[in-house]
């Protein structure tokens, strides 16, 4: 009868015609296709060009001055009289889909009709922080909830002993963008990110400082602390900073047995250590973080953002001196760990349900800056792929210009990445909406399609 009147309680709070999500007690809006989502997030830039959009065109050019017919590069650092970069990689077809990717990523070659290539993606910024807040909150300025906190509150979470939502950084530092990235801003503070460290202590404070109380006691002073707050929290029911308080203070306590296991790789067989590269100190850091999403989203948490890039510009995708040196460490990085996700994923028959998302915040310039091998900034046209849970593999969405500097076919605006993810969760990106300031705010803005070309 507990159990009964507890599910009864949940369902209570749903909106009439929508569909019960009976792990949470939530609501979709239609069938999902997709249960959990893991967000590979490339900080800095990634280069289209050099790794999955091929340019001939632009290779023809290389040295010379660009062409008018172009039009203007928009860029952060870019100087006058632009003059055209070609690519040093070597480009191949692959799959049966004869899908276009470059030797920075041979690992991902195998994938190629796993993953849907998005090849006109762009944005409103060539600079980091607002184009970091704009791929995660849909808006370029800070203070609006991301991406993972809008699933946290559509959705919530399958174990009610972990986050629902957590954000796996790089060791050296953060993107520019820092928090607000994966904060709740106007969301129930409850639905902000998580942060998860490798080892044994995956949250700073996790674990109880003395040994002098019993896991009794504890709880008991867990009851008590809670009974007080929701004393105060009767004074201002809509003090969402208290209700989460509340929330976390009681899911740290039942995370204490749950996340230390549910992070540590270390009891994967030596085979799946080797699969992801953690016998590699190059691979190891990344590796083991691409592991812990598979196994987070394995136990239940809804949405995984692991971070490639942050703290010095040496450590991230930001090539403006010399790309090929860049991305070269950066992919050698990164590459083998990717694909090992989605291989491990596809075996575990966990990428049927799980949406694996891979992407920057913008792209890089088909022209060179500063003489240099590097290239700037490029928000008008770059390249993001999807695979999993409800994606057609092999699909190649969009395009852009003979020189990739602009998206001339099926432009998908991050507004439109957005409302796919959440179309693919079961959640309608105009109807999922929180009333803030007297506006109905939603992920998308006033913006937003669905790019159903992507999907099986």
């Amino acid at each position: 009868m507990l159990a009964l009147a507890d599910l009864l309680q949940r369902e209570a709070g749903a909106s009439p015609g929508s569909l019960p999500d009976l792990t949470t007690g939530k609501r979709v809006h239609f069938p999902a296709r997709a249960k959990h989502c893991i967000f590979l997030f490339m900080v800095g830039g990634p280069s289209h060009i050099d790794m999955f959009d091929p340019k001939p065109a632009l290779d023809r050019l290389n040295g010379q001055p660009l062409p008018p017919s172009f039009g203007k590069v928009t860029s952060q650092f870019l100087e006058n009289d632009p003059i055209c970069l070609g690519t040093h990689r070597k480009f191949g077809r692959y799959g049966q889909s004869g899908m276009d990717m470059s030797d920075l990523v041979p690992n991902m070659h195998q994938h190629a009709d796993r993953i849907a290539m998005i090849r006109s993606c762009a944005v409103d910024s060539v600079v980091h922080a607002p184009a970091h807040y704009q791929m995660n909150t849909g808006r370029m300025f800070m203070g609006h909830p991301s991406l993972g906190s809008w699933l946290s509150y559509g959705l919530g979470t399958e174990n009610q002993n972990l986050p629902s939502f957590v954000v796996l950084t790089q060791p050296e530092g953060t993107p520019e963008g820092g928090a607000p990235c994966w904060g709740a801003g106007y969301l129930p503070a409850e639905n902000q990110g998580t942060l998860f460290r490798p080892g044994s202590v995956p949250i700073l404070n996790l674990q109880p400082a003395t040994q002098e109380f019993s896991s009794v006691q504890q709880e008991r002073i867990v009851n008590l602390i809670g009974a007080m707050n929701r004393a105060d929290l009767q004074v201002d029911p809509t003090d969402s900073e208290l209700s989460a308080r509340i929330a976390s203070y009681e899911l740290a306590f039942r995370m204490q047995a749950e996340a230390p296991e549910a992070v540590d790789v270390a009891s994967e067989s030596s085979e799946v250590r080797r699969l992801y590269g953690l016998d590699n100190a190059r691979t190891a850091e990344f590796g083991g973080r691409c592991l812990m999403a598979r196994r987070l989203v394995e136990r239940g948490v809804r949405f995984v953002q692991v971070y490639s890039g942050g703290g010095p510009v040496a450590m991230q995708w930001d090539a403006h001196d010399d790309l090929d040196a860049n991305h070269e460490k950066m992919c050698g990085l990164t590459d083998q760990p990717v694909s090992a996700l989605l291989t491990d994923l596809e075996r575990s028959g966990l990428l049927d349900e799980t949406l694996v998302v891979w992407g920057g915040e913008f792209g890089r310039t088909p022209v060179s800056q500063g003489g240099s091998r590097g290239r700037d900034h490029n928000a008008t046209g770059f390249t993001m792929w999807m695979a999993g849970g409800g994606i057609k593999g092999g699909t190649i969405l969009g395009a852009t210009d003979e020189i990739g500097l602009n998206a001339t076919e099926e432009r998908a605006h991050v507004n439109d990445i957005h409302a796919t993810i959440l179309h693919l969760m079961g959640l309608d990106h105009k109807r999922l909406t929180f009333l803030h300031s007297g506006r109905d705010e939603r992920l998308t803005d006033v913006g937003g399609r669905v790019l159903t070309r992507l999907f099986a």
